[in-house]
């Protein structure tokens, strides 16, 4: 595989984690807004520490399957960098095309970043197992977490956003190898 094939395989994550992210926009509105941070981070671990679950245990008692997963992870992991950005809200406040493009944006970013860590790390991550990416996803969690007990201060770690853009990325390298037949 190529940086190329991984960049359209990012994209063809990315444009699935939309279609979602939209429906639920259609279903729900922006009633994520209300979520303070913390409460995204909450959202990504409990889904984190499912996956782990699974990989972990012989049987499964609820339908959704690691990749669905790894999408919503995704998706929460974009709702908190909008957060990050926008601030936190009382009620919804954004209609659902401000949404999506707030998401698109957001992607983007991630997507960029991807293309500059991919090239200096030489698609390494391929040569990963999906349950180590697993693992450092929620050891990224846990970095939040401390940022988060810690005001958002940081002495010498990159911040809040950094981290969720990270597991993002992780997220849709797990999803990679997961499709590989």
């Amino acid at each position: 595989m190529t940086a190329s094939d991984t960049s359209i395989q990012v994209l063809q994550i990315f444009d699935h984690c939309k279609s979602i992210f939209t429906a639920k926009m259609d279903d729900y509105g922006a009633a994520w807004r209300v979520l303070r941070i913390a409460s995204l981070t909450d959202q990504i671990y409990i889904k984190a520490r499912r996956i782990r679950s699974l990989q972990q245990k012989q049987t499964q008692m609820v339908a959704d399957n690691q990749e669905a997963e790894f999408t919503a992870i995704i998706n929460y992991a974009a709702m908190a960098v909008i957060q990050l950005k926008l601030g936190e809200t009382e009620k919804p406040d954004l209609d659902p095309q401000q949404a999506v493009n707030y998401f698109e944006q957001t992607l983007h970013e991630a997507y960029e970043l991807m293309q500059r860590k991919n090239h200096d790390y030489d698609e390494a991550w391929r040569n990963m197992r999906i349950s180590s990416l697993t693992d450092i996803i929620l050891m990224k969690l846990l970095r939040i977490k401390q940022i988060e007990d810690n005001q958002g201060e940081t002495r010498v770690s990159e911040g809040i956003d950094a981290n969720f853009f990270d597991i993002i990325n992780y997220a849709v390298f797990a999803l990679i190898l997961l499709s590989k037949p």
